[in-house]
């Protein structure tokens, strides 16, 4: 059995039960949730044959960062309930793969502590209904040097989790969320998720941390030209982890669409969401994604083996994309084109 395929039935047993589920829960009744993977494993590939595959080159850059492999982590909540150290051991895990992180707004560790380990990070931000505590909290990921602001733009509300036993904010200490706003800046309700957002916002949050903005959320080509058109500088084809719409299409089926709309700009393009194996991975890339990013498979790989397993996970999906990529016969991830894939 490979080894990402072991890792969420050992986290399992190493985490709380509520903390577990709130893991991989989908959002209502789980159906965009269950059908990520399957989705990835649907596309067959079109090989060339008698090309010269001797040296694959895996490296790529996003937003002008160097990557060692097309593959990222996405910024998740509560990483201190995997590993005590949260984001730090989680960057140190990235820094070693030589690939980015995306931290949550939501975070455990300071953004100051998450740069020092020295990843380069993009911060994923919620805009909320009181702008003063988003605007305090780009600050300080300015100063804590993130690259990027990845602005997530599918939660005007918080998509509804059916759980039928104590819920995750039951269980953890408040300290394992939101550590880089002081108690004494906010109050409840004005964290509520700001639902009267539209494109303008791109340029709002460029232009408050002079840094490029992504879009995570995008489903469908219209709104991904509509975001390219007000400066996005990425856009993430995105579900969130099916923690929201339930019944949304997956990203494996919606990417196309989206890289079509996006085809001549220079808007970069990623994708997440069920993507477990170095196939998957050669699909989002053939399909027209830079990179990919990688979730709950992240959290499981802290949660086992700490930092090393971050790293690991990364490694693991590159060397899969490698053997991969020798056998549809294509050496390097620019020549990766639509025609090499099918549904």
């Amino acid at each position: 059995m490979r080894w990402i395929d072991t890792l969420e039935a050992a986290a399992a047993e190493k985490l709380p039960e509520p903390v577990h589920r709130y893991f991989r829960q989908g959002s209502a009744g789980g159906i965009t949730a269950g059908e990520a993977v399957a989705a990835w494993g649907s596309y067959r590939f079109r090989p060339h044959i008698l090309t010269d595959v001797s040296a694959v080159d895996l490296r790529t850059t996003v937003l002008g960062t160097p990557l060692d492999v097309p593959v990222m982590v996405a910024p998740t909540t509560l990483q201190r309930q995997a590993d005590p150290a949260g984001e730090r051991a989680m960057a140190e895990g990235v820094a070693a793969a030589n690939s980015l992180l995306g931290v949550s707004s939501n975070a455990g560790t300071t953004f100051a502590d998450i740069g020092a380990v020295g990843a380069p990070w993009w911060l994923q931000i919620y805009v909320v209904k009181n702008r003063d505590v988003t605007l305090k909290m780009l600050d300080k990921a300015v100063e804590g040097g993130a690259r990027a602001v990845v602005l997530t733009a599918d939660t005007p509300v918080v998509g509804r989790k059916e759980d039928d036993g104590p819920t995750i904010w039951e269980v953890i200490p408040p300290e394992h969320l939101l550590a880089n706003l002081d108690e004494d800046e906010y109050e409840a309700d004005d964290l509520g998720k700001a639902d009267d957002l539209t494109p303008d916002v791109i340029g709002w949050l460029a232009e408050r941390t002079g840094l490029p903005v992504v879009v995570k959320g995008v489903l469908r080509g219209d709104d991904a030209k509509r975001c390219a058109d007000a400066g996005a500088a990425g856009v993430i084809v995105s579900n969130h982890g099916g923690r929201q719409l339930d019944g949304a299409i997956s990203t494996a089926r919606a990417l196309p669409e989206v890289a079509e709309a996006l085809s001549g700009s220079s808007t970069e393009l990623y994708v997440d969401g069920g993507i477990r194996r170095g196939e998957h991975v050669l699909a989002a890339l053939a399909l027209g994604a830079r990179a990919i990013f990688v979730g709950r498979p992240a959290l499981w790989a802290l949660t086992v083996s700490g930092s090393a397993g971050v790293t690991r996970l990364i490694g693991d999906l590159g060397v899969e994309l490698e053997h991969a990529m020798r056998l549809i016969g294509v050496p390097e991830l620019a020549s990766l084109s639509p025609d090499l894939v099918e549904r």
